[in-house]
């Protein structure tokens, strides 16, 4: 049995919601009004693209389902690592808009690191497919660039702060050697991330995010 919206909706209708979704979400952080609300729903958006992703993936393996479930929890634990000893990103510490909290780290981080491995691996794998290993070292770079933009305006959206209010460098070498390692786990376990939305909510999301950055500093 296929999921909702797979089972009745054309994926060129879900791609214009994903659009509409974001545009809408742009809109509701810029009207102060709103900005609180839209700071709350903030887990629910992200679990939304990842459902959606989830329902869209094909197939489904025994390697996969241990693949995505081992990204999630050392996606998790480098973050608790993190926030607790600030020798792998820098200092620093999670607001509210990530939702629930675990030893100062929301769960959704490590759904976050799965979500942006994927979508990454799945727009980068179609460009190198003679040289597999280039991927290891591209989608990375596509994860790493959305890190760059997100950092700009996290704090604004209270997803997390900085020691200082600037971003060290090395959490950005930090999030492009991870990257490298999440990327490659896929290669390693030979795990295909196939789904006809990636494209779409990555370019979304990071033109939400880009947006944001300027408009929020105005």
């Amino acid at each position: 049995m296929e999921l909702y919206p797979k089972s009745r909706i054309p994926v060129s209708e879900v791609k214009k919601f994903i659009v509409s979704f974001y545009a809408i979400g742009l809109i509701g952080f810029l009207i102060p009004a709103t900005k609180h609300i839209f700071i709350l729903i903030t887990p629910l958006a992200l679990l939304l693209s990842v459902y959606l992703l989830a329902i869209y993936h094909k197939p489904y393996t025994r390697n996969s389902v241990i693949l995505f479930l081992l990204i999630f929890f050392l996606g998790y634990f480098i973050e608790v690592v993190g926030v607790e000893t600030s020798l792998i990103f820098g200092s620093y510490e999670y607001g509210k808009a990530l939702g629930f909290k675990v030893f100062g780290t929301p769960l959704l981080i490590g759904v976050n690191w799965l979500y942006l491995t994927y979508i990454s691996v799945d727009i980068m794998k179609n460009s190198f497919k003679a040289k597999p290993w280039l991927t290891i070292i591209t989608a990375p770079l596509l994860m790493l660039i959305y890190d760059i933009v997100l950092e700009q305006v996290a704090p604004k959206m209270d997803m997390w702060s900085w020691e200082g209010s600037s971003v060290p460098i090395k959490n950005y070498v930090a999030w492009y050697i991870i990257g490298v390692v999440f990327v490659a786990l896929f290669k390693l376990f030979k795990v295909e991330a196939n789904n006809p939305i990636s494209k779409v909510l990555y370019i979304s999301q990071f033109l939400f995010f880009f947006i944001l950055t300027f408009l929020l500093n105005l």
